[in-house]
């Protein structure tokens, strides 16, 4: 059968100079004429071993979800926290496209797109008659080709290879066959619709506006279903080539280039000649949106986001490597939904915000955090600070996180700050520890002592602890308390709520100090900066002089709340990728730990009367809950010379670590001390975690506890609070009513004498 002619070719100097080209690549040429008549009426051994290198290329091409933009959501699964992409895309389904954009886009790129099988031979010759014979390269790329290019590309960058990728003069001859020959077994597997679509929603539009929807939003501020005539003539004018015809940076190419798409559908018969009048004398008008990302830009939580992403790199079941995790973070158009209560954090934020006017953060540059954790979840409920996120260190910006650790438990960075001393905060687990050992609250204990020099022999069966306090030759000076008041016996109760550091430490002096450790390491509580363990080699320990952040400070009061069983803190609900399949998150892992329900009971109710008890070290802090909620308990800290002030405490359902002051972790820096310092107008001789750290807590649990769990906390055994009474003489049995024990302990004595004063370093 012989081939039949076509117009186009209608001179032997267009054919001479076809044969020239045909003669650069003789492969490509027998694609056209393979794609023109049966290969049988073909000959000769070339044209043969070209049509079987064709036949032998790949048919397939795997065509995965595009990169699309992973959101960061709270726990309502509707707010967006923050989003973050390479490239800004938005999927859609082609009955979500105005037939406007679907109509121009056709017209434009692929007039014959319903009439061809994925290579358009007629555009094909037109193009070769145009570059060989005018000078005028044109290409023929039918939509599915484009596909076909534009999927290579992704599938690249999926993979890591992004660098592989061939654009324009790169392709080789073969690089086109490839495509063509891919285009063919598109439309062999996918409908037209489907191709459509699937172009749609992956093609650039300039400016990181990938897909329809991106564009229609980023430029005209609407949905990809509501572009007008003339808006979707603009956009499908764009992919001939974003950067020439850019409507923000090019708006007179963009102009010109969307008439030439309206001609095109008139043309075609897609619009009616009014229509294109019309349509052409409407100015180009913008209204740029442009889609923000990134953690910094987030309104409500940045940090809080930062601490997810960092979560998620860290963790190898999102990816082998860094790079691996990264790309799916980027690419994989994930929903993360977080565990963050979006109404908790609005308020959280707020009190932060009021911690330092933007004068005083300018003049004296005082860092603020909160963070809020669920009892029996691990459940990251709030996390805010003071400071903006910038990378830029200033006054009043940073890109440390105050609220978690620098790192995780496998040395990963979380960029937390991890350098506040802890102070008074620490000293429920040496409470802790007393009840754990079977001693009563309420026994009486001498906060006369004040010397515990170097000679001092402390007990401890899994190391050893030394101390320094005598005054005398190296040593430092006595133990100091708050008050000169403060030096008496007392009970041990009345030691925690009046944060008495001489009954801490007479405490401390009859436990074996290994067991103070283990009921921290129990509680989760690790450094800020190395994560380790606390090792208490130091007595000052029992005062808090180690640096721990926020997050594991809420989380460990949190154990107490959930009766002693440990749950790891977890940021994370639910991870869903771009076609819908739900990865791993991880486990919050509750366990039971060594703090026994019962000595956890104890614990809390000894921190409520911090709050409650006259003179209590967090009674000037007067948190008083919704009525809903039935008991909240505590414990203020503040260290030397006030650098940093703290206030922990927790209800049944929510646990907070509320924080002020150094934000270098700097101890030596005297421009930290916080004494005759001036703060939101008031002057403070000496700022206590009472105040500050105080008030922001006091505010912000009285506004939110009452939303979470408000049981009340499990009374204590009678014997933990009284001590253990003298035998009773056998009871004689009744027939009629045998007797039971109470179902709640007698009342504990009154907490006094109580401290005078705040609370001890």
């Amino acid at each position: 059968m012989a081939v039949r002619k076509n117009p186009i070719i209608n001179t032997a100097t267009t054919l001479g100079k076809l044969i020239g080209f045909l003669g650069v690549s003789v492969l490509c040429g027998v694609l056209v004429a393979g794609l023109l008549v049966p290969a049988t009426a073909l000959s000769g051994s070339t044209v043969s071993n070209s049509i079987n290198a064709f036949d032998n290329l790949p048919a397939q091409l795997d065509v995965n979800t595009p990169q699309g933009v992973t959101n960061i959501m709270a726990s309502d699964g509707t707010t967006v926290l923050a989003s973050l992409y390479n490239q800004n895309r938005v999927p859609v389904e082609l009955d979500q496209m105005s037939p406007n954009i679907k109509n121009a886009i056709v017209a434009i790129e692929d007039s014959r797109f319903y009439e061809h099988g994925g290579v358009d031979t007629t555009g094909i010759l037109r193009a070769i008659v145009a570059t060989f014979a005018k000078g005028d390269r044109q290409g023929a790329s039918t939509i599915t080709q484009q596909y076909v290019n534009n999927t290579i590309i992704q599938n690249l960058e999926a993979a890591g290879k992004g660098d592989q990728a061939k654009l324009g003069a790169q392709k080789t001859a073969g690089d086109k066959i490839r495509e063509m020959k891919l285009a063919i077994a598109m439309e062999k597997q996918y409908s037209k619709e489907d191709i459509l679509k699937g172009y749609l929603n992956i093609v650039n539009f300039a400016n990181n506006a990938y897909g329809i929807q991106s564009a229609a939003q980023l430029y005209f501020g609407v949905n990809a279903a509501d572009l007008s005539l003339p808006q979707a003539a603009v956009l499908a004018g764009v992919v001939n080539s974003p950067s020439y015809f850019d409507p923000i940076a090019q708006p007179q190419n963009a102009t010109d280039r969307r008439n030439l798409v309206l001609g095109r559908m008139l043309d075609l018969k897609m619009i009616t000649q009014a229509q294109h009048d019309e349509a052409v004398a409407t100015p180009l008008t913008l209204n740029v949106q442009p889609r923000t990302q990134g953690c910094a830009t987030s309104s409500t939580a940045p940090f809080f986001c930062d601490y997810v992403l960092r979560t998620f790199l860290n963790n190898p079941d999102y990816g082998a490597t860094a790079d691996d995790r990264a790309r799916l973070l980027y690419q994989g158009g994930l929903t993360i939904k977080t565990t963050l209560d979006a109404g908790a954090q609005t308020i959280a934020q707020d009190q932060q915000n009021k911690t330092s006017s933007p004068e005083d953060i300018q003049r004296l540059n005082r860092g603020s955090a909160m963070v809020s954790v669920e009892p029996g979840t691990g459940k990251i409920r709030a996390m805010a600070q003071n400071f903006k996120m910038s990378d830029v260190a200033a006054n009043g910006q940073t890109s440390y996180n105050f609220s978690v650790p620098a790192v995780d438990l496998q040395g990963n960075p979380l960029n937390g700050l991890g350098k506040m001393q802890v102070g008074s905060t620490m000293k429920p687990f040496v409470f802790a520890a007393w009840l754990q050992a079977g001693k009563s609250m309420n026994t009486l204990v001498n906060g006369a002592k004040r010397d515990y020099p170097s000679s001092f022999r402390w007990t401890n069966s899994c190391g050893t602890t030394s101390s320094n306090y005598s005054g005398t030759g190296t040593d430092t000076p006595l133990l100091p308390n708050d008050s000169n008041g403060d030096y008496n016996t007392r009970t041990a109760l009345a030691g925690l709520v009046g944060s008495i550091n001489t009954i801490t430490f007479a405490e401390a002096a009859q436990l074996d100090i290994c067991n103070i450790k283990k009921i921290t390491e129990a509680a989760g509580l690790r450094t800020g900066d190395t994560r380790q363990p606390l090792s208490f080699e130091q007595a000052s320990q029992f005062l808090g002089i180690d640096s721990i952040d926020p997050l594991t400070m809420a989380n460990a009061y949190a154990t107490f709340a959930n009766k002693g069983t440990y749950c790891s803190p977890i940021a994370i609900e639910s991870i869903t990728d771009g076609t819908g399949k739900q990865l791993p998150v991880p486990s919050a892992d509750c366990k039971s730990t060594i703090i026994t329900p019962e000595v956890a009971a104890g614990t809390l109710y000894a921190m409520q009367q911090v709050f409650t008890a006259p003179g209590g070290s967090g009674s000037a802090i007067n948190p008083r809950p919704s009525q809903n909620v039935a008991n909240m308990g505590g414990k203020t800290g503040t260290t030397d010379f006030s650098q940093d002030t703290w206030v922990v405490g927790t209800t049944s359902g929510l646990a907070t670590a509320s924080w002020f002051g150094n934000p270098t972790g700097n101890t030596t820096d005297v421009f930290y001390q916080n004494q005759n310092k001036t703060f939101n107008g008031r002057t403070y001789p000496r700022l206590d975690g009472a105040y500050i750290a105080g008030t922001a807590f006091s505010s912000y649990m009285n506004a939110v506890a009452g939303n979470f769990n408000t049981a009340p906390f499990p009374a204590p055994p009678a014997r933990m609070v009284n001590g253990n009474p003298p035998p009773a003489p056998p009871a004689q049995p009744s027939p009629s009513s045998p007797s039971s024990p109470p179902a709640t302990p007698p009342a504990a004595p009154p907490a006094s004498p109580p401290a005078s004063g705040g609370t001890n370093p």
